[in-house]
């Protein structure tokens, strides 16, 4: 299948699966209605250009909304063989929506943080959080991988998903290096900010940046540890009245060592 590209490249995409569109048709109108909860209200950003939406999809374990499908198809199958990321217990997804305009500036976002979003997409890694009022970074969750799933239809200019290639096994070597042979579980207290600062700049300089563009039925996976962001809605791009939206999938291990050091 897929394995040798995934990990050579950070990702890979896979074709219109009809089964994946099945559950499609099931999670769209249910994204849809979460978004619009006014409990969810507080997971809007950038000037209401972006709805957040971290874990709202009330999916259960099988993936499956209401009646619907569980989640399945390819791109299920080459997570759970290929990749051997078993068991699949299914998380609430998070709901990701792009409208037109994204993004703006946010209340409080400093000049030099909005014209990071703007220009360097927001690059980050997932699980290497801002904490504490001075932001420091320290490495707070584990993903096990991001498995990304169009809900709508939208040109490829509408606030696309964007990779690093081959940025994860730079990130790899970079933090095996720099953890060395500390205790895995003293690596969420260790600050990596300033370290964390040269690696995107790094890949930046090494890695070439990757816009993804999928449809409904389609899919990708991104490596748990690649430099990724969102792009700006490019003018003249369009979708849906609902706006771009996508589900991401980011189930977490409990093991820090698994996280770094698994294919």
């Amino acid at each position: 299948m897929k394995k040798q590209p995934f990990l050579e490249k950070s990702w890979c995409r896979f074709p219109y699966d009809p089964a994946l569109h099945d559950w499609v048709n099931y999670a769209l109108p249910v994204a849809i209605e979460t978004r619009l909860q006014p409990g969810n209200r507080r997971w809007m950003r950038c000037g209401d250009t972006w709805f957040v939406g971290v874990n709202v999809l009330p999916n259960d374990s099988s993936g499956a909304l209401g009646n619907g499908p569980p989640l399945r198809g390819e791109a299920v199958e080459f997570l759970r063989h290929v990749l051997g990321v078993a068991p699949l217990e299914w998380e609430p997804a998070q709901v990701s929506i792009c409208y037109p305009g994204y993004p703006q500036p946010m209340d409080g976002e400093s000049g030099a943080a909005f014209r990071f979003r703007r220009d360097k997409f927001a690059a980050h890694i997932d699980g290497i959080l801002p904490i504490g009022e001075r932001r420091r970074r320290f490495l707070r969750e584990h993903h096990r991988f991001i498995f990304g799933i169009p809900l709508g239809e939208h040109d490829a200019g509408a606030a696309p998903f964007v990779v690093w290639e081959g940025s994860h096994e730079i990130v790899r070597d970079v933090l095996a290096a720099y953890y060395g042979e500390r205790p895995a579980r003293s690596w969420r207290d260790i600050d990596i900010t300033e370290l964390y600062r040269d690696l995107r700049k790094r890949i930046f300089a090494e890695c070439e940046r990757i816009k993804i563009a999928a449809k409904p039925g389609e899919a990708y996976i991104v490596h748990r540890l690649a430099l990724h962001g969102i792009a700006p809605w490019q003018p003249g791009a369009s979708a849906d009245p609902g706006g771009r939206i996508i589900c991401y999938f980011r189930p977490e291990t409990t093991s820090p060592k698994e996280w770094l050091n698994n294919p």
